[in-house]
């Protein structure tokens, strides 16, 4: 609908939408500021890709999915807050995010996908829930993070979940892990 529109700037999505589609905001590279109303529950596929200008974004918790690549090569996002609603963190949804520095995880979060933090160079530390059971492949591959705790609610956690994290001094590994 607003795809490759580098102009848009500011975005207020009303509580009457359901649902944000595929590609929406694909390539708005000067989108700086996006409001998810309250009605929205699914995010698509690459809906923000490459929305380079991006700061922030606040999930809201009546969103249940969240779409490949939502977030994509957003490269300028340094917030994220996942409301509680969401269950599963798809591949790839934040992957090359490389100024993303703060990610909260709502406590409904059971999956982490494959991918889904990839190279976000700049996120340094991350606190996963008591909610997630599984952290996908290469999930946290080049990120900045320095130490991780895996909560005993995890039983699997993907191979080169942590690859790259050169960084890394500390991992806590929970009991539930298998």
């Amino acid at each position: 609908a607003f795809s490759g529109c580098e102009g848009l700037k500011s975005v207020t999505i009303g509580s009457g939408v359901t649902s944000i589609g595929d590609y929406t905001f694909q390539n708005c590279s000067g989108l700086t500021s996006v409001t998810i109303g309250s009605g929205v529950t699914s995010i698509g596929e690459k809906a923000f890709v490459n929305c380079s200008s991006l700061t922030s974004i606040v999930i809201p918790n009546s969103v249940t999915s969240i779409g490949e690549e939502a977030f994509s090569g957003c490269e300028g996002l340094k917030s994220v807050t996942i409301g509680s609603g969401v269950t599963s963190i798809g591949d790839y949804t934040f992957q090359n995010c490389s100024g993303l520095t703060s990610v909260t995880i709502g406590s409904g979060v059971t999956s982490i996908g494959e991918k889904a933090f990839v190279n976000c160079s700049s996120l340094t530390s991350i606190v996963i829930p008591n909610s997630v059971t599984s952290i996908g492949k290469y999930a946290f591959q080049g990120t900045g993070l320095t130490s991780i705790t895996i909560p005993d609610s995890v039983t699997s956690i993907g191979g080169s979940a942590f690859s790259g994290c050169e960084g890394l001094k500390s991992v806590t590994i929970g009991s539930g892990v298998t």
